[in-house]
């Protein structure tokens, strides 16, 4: 994770869908823009939205009192020691700092991840507040909820990597209240929030510490196991790759090689993974097709469980609304698969993964075929990973 792709990263999140690509580079171009007013004149108009809204004892530095310390280096290293240096001095100097672009380093799973929020306010008092300047605006006073929600957590990591620095600094406390700058209603004028994080950084706490390690990922590889291509048989390198537990996720099609073969594995082991991060996540304990077809007919499954009375009206559903159809006049109820796969009382892997709702990932599970012939919206799932339909006719 390095600098700049941090920076895109929070701005996409914040502008919601991918936009093409001449608008994106445009709402960039406005924000990096937005950003330079704001800090215009060492950070004097900054600096005074910060004491508006954060308040305190010290009254706002005048243009050019601030100091703003260089934090060029060399190689992402040499700039996170740098902007430490820099904290470490402003703490003890007694005054106002303003850092612009510090770079941070944050342990990830035992890995340095390097991030770079807009600014770091240093107070006399030795307190460090982090100031995100974003470039959607703020009407009467408020913004949309969903990109101050980005916002807020994007600041929160960079409070548990100042908290890592802060630790070994006299005197020096972060706060857990992040300063949001916006322009202001329909204008480019800076207003700006304060946004808790006490919530955000719980979570992300929580978050880091169920990670797991690089260093205990290879202590669970055999000893002399190598990925070295050149040094090792297409049998060697198979086995290799076999010793390292998959982790499949529909989205991985999109971004690793090694999709093809976790996607196999996982289907093999009979996971629900296979279905998608927010099928999975409605299971609760089932963990397999098989538990979930089980718990779906009444074979397995303890009937006050809410997904397994959830599983069960889904099949009493579709087996009403494929009886309907087979029914109706001139309707068989047998076919290409289509309009009634298997008999009455069956359900397909996906369609017994449906909970009624919608999916923690926030994608419709409701199977729109089954809501139309049954009138409800407790009908059968489909997966989502990059537009394919999880259904049992895709698993197969």
């Amino acid at each position: 994770m390095d600098s700049a792709g941090v920076d895109k990263g929070a701005l996409a999140s914040a502008l919601g869908a991918p936009a093409p690509f001449g608008q994106s580079q445009f709402a960039f171009m406005r924000g990096n823009a937005f950003e330079a007013k704001v800090k215009a004149d060492g950070g004097t108009e900054l600096l005074r939205l910060l004491v508006e809204r954060l308040g305190g004892t010290e009254p706002p530095p005048g243009p050019g009192a601030a100091a703003t310390p260089d934090l060029s280096a060399s190689g992402p290293e040499g700039r996170v020691a740098r902007t430490a240096l820099a904290l470490r001095e402003a703490t003890g100097s007694g005054g106002w700092t303003l850092l612009d672009h510090p770079l941070l380093a944050l342990e990830v799973a035992g890995s340095p991840a390097y991030l770079e929020p807009d600014a770091v306010v240093v107070r006399p008092d030795g307190r460090w507040t982090v100031v995100e300047i974003k470039s959607f605006p703020m009407i009467d006073g408020s913004a949309d909820p969903s990109k101050v929600g980005a916002a807020a957590r994007q600041a929160a990591v960079y409070v548990l990597a100042l908290e890592r620095v802060a630790a070994r600094t006299a005197g020096a406390e972060v706060a857990d209240r992040v300063l949001l700058v916006c322009p202001k209603d329909f204008s480019n004028l800076p207003t700006a929030s304060v946004v808790d994080v006490r919530k955000q950084l719980s979570v992300t706490r929580r978050q880091l510490a169920r990670l797991t390690r690089i260093e205990d990922i290879a202590d669970t590889v055999p000893e002399g196991t190598t990925f070295d291509l050149e040094h090792c048989s297409g049998d060697e390198l198979t086995a290799a790759v076999d010793s390292v537990p998959a982790s499949y996720a529909p989205e991985c099609l999109a971004a690793c090689e090694l999709a093809f073969h976790c996607r196999a594995r996982s289907r093999e082991a009979d996971a629900v993974e296979a279905l998608g991060r927010g099928v999975r996540g409605e299971l609760g304990g089932l963990t397999t097709v098989a538990s979930v077809l089980a718990a779906a007919h009444g074979e397995s499954g303890d009937p006050r469980d809410p997904t397994v009375a959830a599983l069960r009206r889904a099949a009493e559903l579709r087996a009403e609304a494929l009886a309907s159809a087979a029914a109706a006049p001139g309707r068989t109820g047998e076919g290409d698969g289509r309009d009634g796969p298997g008999p009455a009382g069956s359900l397909s892997a996906c369609e017994a993964a449906s909970t009624g709702g919608t999916s923690s990932s926030g994608a419709t599970t409701t199977s729109t075929r089954t809501r139309s012939r049954a009138g409800t919206g407790e009908a059968a799932a489909t997966g989502h990973g990059h537009g394919r339909s999880a259904s049992a006719r895709t698993e197969s």
